[in-house]
């Protein structure tokens, strides 16, 4: 087990860049096992969920070479699903993803039940039923899901709720079948969009990427292809949230400002404002942040829930009281414990929303990350906080967010790993 140690109330100063999308590269990673032929996918984010799908699919018996830092090639021609750690499934939510690029290749598979954060309930009933809805049957029991596709066919789904992950599934297996699938409540987040670019580039024919309807056209016969990964906007906006609250003018590079209009706009709200040229993005810190009514975390082009609780931690920051709301998940607010440790007032009402009043002197200490976007959150407010705070359990953030550390450092923040 590592912490991270960290002696706040520091401006920090200089530029930082976002790397690419962990939600857009495990999907694409998935997605490599619909064709025999070799992908080549660049932009990777060498985090700790992206190492463990890499290593999900090499078990089955996928060819993998890191051509470069942050570009690999995935050849998935011979590939055995019985052959999956399954170990290292259980370790991964984004695992849930190859139920679909599975079903579109092989009649039959199992797939323990995925593993990442505990953020709430996550139900995948609306997997089932995209999957019941063209063909594919699965079974549910104890341990693991068996998965019975011989009957795969295209079709007009209806998702019964936005779900980014179910989306995604259909996509994979529409892309791999013949005829036209049509998938309505879609999810629209630019990562999903992002895995779409690359359906397209392996040959399958995709309009609508960017709403809530798609319409694939599907091959049993895609073809390899070479993607570069978007970049990560839940890290571009931990980042320009980081700047905000500390009151300090850094520069966030590769952040596309398409898919940050809502972010910037409420922390516009809180007073801040920023420079924007070209995918560079710089903090003009605010002279006072000022408290906003309510923020409400939806379906994309909201404000996404995995940027809620940075929010949370600023709203500390902000004079008067601000309603955070949450309709995604019920487990989003497990950081307002240790918030509360460090000072914060905080008075949840519910599972799904909770008043944040300020402003308060955040005092570092020690205190616990109990998911990747609350660990990530956790580190804004021992930036914050006056003295040294020390946040346990940090593998959670090593999961989304790239050797945080040293490219907080750069940026003058005092900050270390350390082992227990």
């Amino acid at each position: 087990m590592e912490r991270f140690e960290i002696e706040g109330g520091k401006k920090l100063a200089g530029e930082i860049d976002v790397r690419g999308s962990k939600n857009a590269t495990t999907p694409i990673l998935a997605a490599t096992l619909l064709t025999r032929e070799e992908c080549i996918i660049s932009n990777i984010p060498l985090i700790e969920d992206v190492f463990r799908m890499v290593e999900i699919l090499e078990s089955m018996g996928a060819e993998i070479k890191w051509l470069e830092k942050r570009k690999i090639s995935v050849r998935a021609e011979n590939v055995d699903p019985e052959k999956m750690d399954f170990e290292k499934v259980k370790q991964l939510r984004s695992s849930i993803l190859l139920l679909g690029s599975l079903s579109a290749r092989f009649d039959g598979f199992k797939l323990y039940h995925p593993g990442g954060c505990v953020i709430g309930a996550r139900p995948v009933g609306t997997h089932f039923d995209a999957f019941e809805k063209m063909g594919v049957e699965i079974e549910q029991t104890g341990k693991y899901y068996s998965v019975n596709a011989s009957g795969r066919k295209s079709a007009k789904v209806v998702l019964r709720e936005f779900s980014v992950t179910a989306t995604e599934n259909a996509m994979m297996l529409a892309a791999g079948l013949p005829g036209k699938t049509i998938i309505k409540i879609a999810a629209a987040e630019p990562h999903v969009e992002d895995l779409g670019k690359f359906l397209i580039s392996m040959g399958a024919k995709i309009s609508g990427l960017g709403t809530h309807t798609l319409e694939i056209i599907g091959s049993r016969n895609l073809c390899g292809a070479e993607h570069v990964i978007i970049p990560d906007a839940n890290e571009a906006a931990t980042f320009l949230i980081m700047g905000v609250a500390t009151g300090s003018p850094i520069i966030v590079k590769n952040a596309r400002e398409e898919h940050l209009d809502l972010i910037l706009e409420k922390l516009r709200e809180f007073g801040a404002d920023f420079k924007i040229n070209g995918d560079s993005i710089k903090v003009v810190p605010a002279e006072k942040l000022k408290a906003i009514s309510k923020l409400d975390a939806r379906i994309y082009p909201g404000v996404p829930t995995d940027v809620q609780a940075p929010f949370g931690v600023l709203a500390t920051q902000a004079e008067g009281e601000t309603l955070i709301f949450d309709t995604i998940f019920e487990g989003r607010f497990n950081y307002l414990s240790e918030l509360e440790k460090m000072g914060a007032k905080v008075k949840q009402l519910n599972p799904h929303q909770a008043e944040i009043s300020g402003p308060v002197n955040l005092q570092g200490k020690e205190i616990r990350s109990y998911d990747l976007r609350a660990g990530a959150s956790l580190i804004i407010a021992a930036l914050v906080a006056e003295e040294k705070t020390i946040i346990d359990d940090i593998y959670q953030v090593d999961r989304g967010y790239e050797k945080i550390e040293e490219r907080l450092q750069k940026l003058g923040a005092t900050i270390k790993r350390i082992q227990n």
